[in-house]
């Protein structure tokens, strides 16, 4: 289900033309698309009841688990200078990025606008122009609490599925033969 609304949002935010980068898209949906993977191969294991399947479902589960408890806890962890340090990087080293903010928030510049810059938003116009600054700093807290703790949930869901990987992995198929295991 992760795996399928990753996907979803990736193709969301294209169509409404909120995102325009297709590298961020496309790392959004490569790993959706790894997930639905790793979903099948734990899926395909448990019907099969094949060890070794379950074994690399296992592994790979756990490995994703390490790496998205790590980023929860990382996203709820930064505290308001650390964003603001972040985003004022990522807007320096970005023109594709900066230019979709001034876009969809209607605001130029990060910090200040200067009349000889260029910006996209409809009120560079008039030179009525908010910074930017205020209005991400303001999404991206409240967009970093909410991925932080989904996230967190989801991974204890993870670690969840992998107890029950390793607890049933190793238990015969009901459908085989008894004396087949002699």
């Amino acid at each position: 289900l992760v795996s399928l609304l990753l996907i979803g949002i990736a193709a969301w935010g294209i169509g409404f033309g909120l995102i325009s980068s297709f590298r961020v898209v496309g790392v959004v949906i490569a790993v959706g698309v790894f997930l639905f993977f790793i979903a099948l191969v734990g899926l395909i294991g448990a019907v099969k009841h094949h060890q070794v399947l379950l074994f690399f479902y296992m592994i790979i589960l756990l490995l994703v688990f390490i790496v998205q408890f790590s980023v929860s806890c990382a996203c709820l962890a930064l505290n308001k200078d650390q964003q603001s340090e972040l985003l004022e990087v990522g807007w320096n080293n970005t023109n594709t990025a900066r230019t979709d903010i001034e876009r969809n928030l209607n605001c130029c510049g990060f910090r200040a606008f200067h009349p000889n810059e260029t910006c996209a938003a409809d009120c560079s116009r008039t030179r009525q122009c908010k910074p930017c600054a205020p209005i991400i700093e303001e999404y991206s807290g409240m967009v970093l609490r909410f991925v932080g703790g989904i996230g967190l949930f989801f991974s204890f869901t993870e670690i969840l599925g992998v107890w029950l990987t390793y607890r049933y992995r190793n238990q015969k198929d009901p459908r085989a033969n008894p004396s087949a295991f002699l």
